[in-house]
């Protein structure tokens, strides 16, 4: 098996010592993106729904920065620090992956990095080697 990091040039630097992104056996797995302005380093900590936005922002630049698409996306997981922001993630989140709709879960959790409000990871498929 071999296997290709992904790191867009235009996204935000990791929190930690992981890859944005990693394609192996035709997927691409992407690590947790968090509400990180790729411009100047620092945490969106506006409206629940700039940092969601942020976040499917970032997480569109290492899908693309693969060659992929958020069509491509199959599996989505979100965590969230608080569930009552789970009708208002839906509705930005259908913007994102209107008609795609990969399978998903949506889980409450005590913390996340950073103390933000939202994380989301993907996998999706590469068309190309």
């Amino acid at each position: 098996m071999t296997k290709k990091l992904i790191a867009p040039e235009q996204g935000p630097k990791p929190v930690g010592p992981y890859s944005p992104g990693v394609v192996a056996n035709g997927f691409l797995f992407v690590s947790g993106q968090i509400p990180l302005d790729p411009s100047t380093g620092r945490l969106v900590t506006d409206s629940f729904e700039i940092q969601v936005r942020q976040t499917l922002e970032n997480l569109k630049s290492v899908i693309e920065a693969a060659g992929s698409t958020l069509q491509d996306v199959v599996k989505v997981t979100i965590f969230l620090d608080d569930m009552e922001n789970f009708g208002e993630l839906n509705a930005i989140y259908a913007e994102y992956f209107d008609e795609s709709k990969p399978a998903r879960a949506t889980m409450q959790v005590a913390r996340l990095p950073k103390d933000v409000a939202v994380e989301i990871e993907a996998i999706a498929v590469v068309n190309h080697p």
